[in-house]
């Protein structure tokens, strides 16, 4: 298998200019001062200009947080080279999507739209996808309760793993026929949701630092309302932007899915992607940055209303450390190879197509060993 190069280019500070020069990007990054609040962060604000070089054959696809301005021939030079463009909010949420003309397959794109509205396709894809996420997320609680010295939290840990093996044989013990009943979907995801609530009913026993700065409750979103709810959905919003990456470059539409229902601007198949990868990755990487301090209640802030948000600071570090764990190795269980693990969403992505295309009779999700 080919090297995939994904290098994601991340403008984080407002106001950043990106303009063209033959083959390069030329960057401008302002400076403001540092106790200037972020709402009063403007071009007559700055004291001071950070700029940058970058050539486009380094690029994958650009991600602006916030308001930044990339220049009409920059972005002819980013299509030109396949390099998508995303602009998201500050707290991570996808708001539009720039690439240049798709050089994918038509066969493709309709194999998965007939697949889509076919609802037994659809329940036995969901089945698959629900079942990896459930796995992963017994694998994380499992290495956890190995980890814990707690005896009555290595017992809820216990509990919690022996309620999602349960969960996972019943998808297994499904058939054929259930799988084309009617409301099978609507099934699938009321068991997605019982093995979601397991799992997060004990999360906050994942934590060994930080536990009264990150406590958590329960998941909220748009906008979170703690700490670590702000930390995974920022986590959630950077897979998110790498699925929908993956699933364009195959060929798949990223907005035609089959577990999540289709609204519009939302990303369906990426979601549906990116369940198998929430808890090893996103979760397990949140984990890690609190119990090694990494990241701290300085990194966030509180907005009026409750809303939680990260700082500049804070937010640089999360993608930091995200980027990084994208360099590490992980054997694939099914390839046999070790590959990195930014690699994982391109290959999964090419597993779902080919199982869309018929070559393989089932779409097997990531199940990292």
């Amino acid at each position: 298998m080919a090297d995939i190069v994904q290098n994601t280019l991340y403008l984080t500070t407002p106001g950043s200019y990106a303009a063209r020069d033959h083959l390069t990007l030329q960057l401008e990054v302002p400076v403001y001062p540092v106790d200037l609040p972020p709402e009063e962060r403007t071009r007559d604000k700055v004291v001071d200009w950070r700029k940058l070089s970058i050539p486009i054959h380094h690029l994958e696809s650009i991600c602006v947080l916030g308001v930044s301005t990339i220049s009409p021939p920059a972005l002819d030079l980013c299509w030109e080279h396949g390099v998508a463009v995303n602009f998201l909010s500050e707290s991570g949420y996808l708001q539009a999507r720039m690439t240049g003309v798709a050089d994918t397959s038509v066969t493709l794109r309709r194999a998965q739209f007939r697949a889509a509205d076919q609802p037994a396709r659809c329940a036995a894809l969901a089945r698959q996808i629900i079942a990896g996420k459930l796995q992963n997320s017994r694998s994380s609680l499992l290495r956890a309760g190995r980890e814990s010295e707690i005896s009555n939290l290595k017992s809820e840990i216990q509990e919690a793993t022996e309620a999602l093996a349960a969960q996972i044989e019943g998808l297994g013990r499904w058939t054929a026929l259930e799988l084309g009943q009617p409301d099978a979907l609507d099934r699938l995801r009321g068991a997605e949701g019982m093995g979601s609530a397991t799992y997060f009913g004990v999360f906050n026993g994942l934590l060994k630092q930080q536990r009264d700065d990150f406590a958590f409750t329960t998941r909220t979103r748009r906008p979170p309302r703690d700490r670590i709810n702000c930390l995974l959905s920022f986590l959630y919003a950077l897979i998110r932007h790498d699925c929908i990456a993956a699933l364009t470059s195959i060929g798949l539409d990223p907005f035609v899915g089959f577990l999540h229902a289709e609204r519009p601007n939302r990303p369906a198949l990426a979601l549906d992607l990116m369940e198998e990868f929430r808890p090893w990755l996103a979760d397990r990487l949140a984990i890690t940055l609190i119990n090694r301090q990494q990241v701290s209640s300085s990194d966030f802030r509180v907005r009026e209303g409750g809303a939680v948000e990260f700082t500049d600071t804070g937010r640089k570090r999360v993608i930091t450390a995200y980027q990084q764990r994208k360099q590490e190795q992980l054997q694939h269980p099914l390839l046999d190879q070790n590959l990195r693990v930014g690699q994982m969403p391109f290959v999964q992505a090419r597993l779902l197509a080919r199982h869309l295309r018929g070559d393989l009779p089932d779409y097997v999700p990531f199940v990292p060993k």
